[in-house]
């Protein structure tokens, strides 16, 4: 089960990292492949949002989000095109001075045969880009 586990300091406060990273309506502007979004429900603990990907190719899948301000967001699957398994969490450690420590956790499965480039897309190869465009979007928000 492909899995990736990845662990940075940002020139960013925690509650802003949080509001930034629960913005979901705002992934596509900024996340390379986010092509669509749709919050199906979304309270101050919990939401349900439909992402749709684009990474080799289109596909569509809704997570259960649990937000534990401003320290966690975790999720888990729930349905889609393509994962068996999608489950992962942000966890935020306020360092003091502006600065955050952030760990970003993912493990996916795939239904079927899926092609071992497209699994890497999602865990390795994608991971820091996509950090670095959160990263970006707190620094500029």
């Amino acid at each position: 089960m492909p899995q990736a586990t990845r662990t940075e300091t940002w020139d960013a406060p925690i509650e802003k990292i949080f509001e930034i990273i629960t913005d979901y309506n705002s992934y596509p502007e900024y996340v390379d492949g986010c092509s669509s979004v749709n919050v199906l429900e979304q309270s101050e603990t919990d939401a349900r949002v439909e992402f749709g990907l684009n990474l080799i190719k289109k596909f569509k899948y809704i997570l259960h989000l649990k937000q534990t301000r401003p320290n966690q967001i975790s999720w888990s699957f729930e349905s889609g095109d393509i994962f068996k398994k999608n489950e992962g969490s942000w966890q935020f450690k306020d360092l003091g001075d502006g600065r955050t420590e952030v760990q970003y956790g993912l493990e996916v499965e795939v239904k079927g045969f899926a092609p071992k480039t497209l699994v890497n897309s999602l865990t390795e190869k994608n991971l820091p880009a996509m950090l670095k465009s959160y990263h970006q979007r707190c620094k500029t928000h």
